[in-house]
């Protein structure tokens, strides 16, 4: 196995599945997570899947990944994408590249939504697909 892949989440998506399905769909973070787990062996990463509500929680994550030298850090930061400048101070603080995901298209929404303050730091950014959108960007990050 090579160095650990981060996949990160913020803010709400604990109650993905029921949370706003029209938006969000109903596949639960489990669910995602058992994906995510699957398509990195299947690509030869291991993936570490972890989810809080608290903006410091996931700055504290992004250092670990750092020390961990994991491969990449890949990112829904929920609210925080458009509020978070921690987050985007964090990303540019270190080395891991960070791989940005929405299961949504923020552009197509709300124009707060329009903003990223992380994606200023991303390597790319994967949206508007569900569950596909954390697909592609492990397979993103296997090519890094």
């Amino acid at each position: 196995m090579s160095f650990p892949l981060f996949i990160l989440n913020g803010p709400n998506l604990n109650l993905l599945g029921t949370r706003e399905p029209e938006i969000y769909g109903t596949t639960t973070l489990a669910e995602i997570d058992a994906a995510c787990a699957a398509k990195a062996r299947e690509l030869g990463l291991s993936a570490d899947f972890r989810q809080s509500n608290h903006e410091g929680v996931l700055v504290d994550w992004m250092h670990q990944a750092h020390k961990a030298k994991a491969r990449a850090i890949i990112i829904n930061a929920a609210a925080y994408t458009h509020t978070s400048i921690a987050l985007l101070d964090a990303a540019k603080a270190i080395t891991p590249p960070v791989i940005e995901v929405h299961l949504s298209d923020p552009h197509t929404r709300e124009e707060f939504r329009h903003q990223s303050h992380i994606g200023q730091a991303a390597v790319a950014c994967f949206k508007g697909k569900g569950l596909a959108s954390y697909l592609e960007a492990i397979e993103a990050a296997a090519a890094l």
